[in-house]
């Protein structure tokens, strides 16, 4: 999960369809058809000296129709899973990346408890921020103790979406629900890193990073005669071509002078 994966188009794309879908697309007028009255003729269409009309709910007169008002919409957008999982996992590793992410044992809370919860925040030093608590499956209790909370927002971790993991500050989230127990630090602590002595940080990778390199190039020629003496010991080996005497020829007459 947290690679340090982070797609912002994708997440731009989530959040924007996310703030589309809520938006119920209400607003709604009238036209010249949908007003009531106006089913007669105001005046006569001569002799009365002023501009002709047909109707009170043209859209000239006061309480006449709209002309290309809105009239209802739907401003959903669907977004693929795939790109919403990624987009997801992008924000969780940008605060990650700001070391945003606190990861809780376990939230168990026999009844609501604001003042527990806010015990916890303070304790975390995050009660001026902005808090996403993300649970393992719906917890009723945990969600009733932030509920009157006004910077803090409790729901299960496979409801969340790209913009509430964007909209906090600090995300709090139970090892259950991202698939793992948590582990004391105490049963097996880091072995700390020796750092080399006499040498920068930068010549030591160099150093390590040139010993790699011929590694590679002694591992490399190594297969690559092994190759070829596989390949020459598979080839069978060519006969010794047997020269065949030649044959005589008889021995014929000589001639002679008589």
């Amino acid at each position: 999960l947290f690679d340090g994966t982070i797609n912002m188009p994708v997440m731009h794309q989530a959040v924007k369809a996310y703030m589309s879908n809520q938006r119920l697309g209400l607003a709604y007028t009238k036209t010249r058809g949908l007003v009531a009255g106006g089913n007669q003729k105001p005046w006569k269409q001569k002799g009365t000296g002023r501009a002709r009309q047909g109707s009170r709910r043209a859209p000239q007169w006061v309480g006449g129709g709209t002309v290309f008002g809105p009239t209802g919409r739907k401003y959903d957008q669907t977004v693929p899973r795939q790109i919403r999982a990624l987009a997801r996992k992008s924000a969780l590793n940008a605060r990650a990346r700001e070391d945003a992410v606190i990861v809780i044992d376990n939230f168990n809370y026999d009844a609501p408890s604001t003042k527990q919860l806010v015990s916890l925040l303070s304790a975390l030093g995050v009660t001026d921020k902005k808090v996403l608590i993300l649970t393992d499956g719906l917890k009723k209790n945990v969600f009733l103790s932030g509920r009157n909370l006004q910077r803090t927002h409790v729901m299960p971790y496979a409801d969340v979406s790209t913009y509430h993991i964007l909209w906090s500050d600090v995300v709090l989230v139970e090892s259950s629900a991202l698939g793992y127990q948590l582990e004391s630090v105490a049963e097996k602590p880091r072995a700390a890193k020796p750092k080399p002595e006499g040498k920068s940080r930068g010549a030591a990778k160099a150093e390590a990073k040139a010993e790699k390199a011929a590694t590679r190039r002694a591992t490399a020629k190594k297969a690559t005669r092994t190759a070829a003496q596989e390949s020459r010991a598979a080839k069978p080996k060519a006969k010794a071509k047997t020269k065949k005497p030649a044959a005589k020829k008889p021995a014929g007459k000589k001639k002679g002078r008589n």
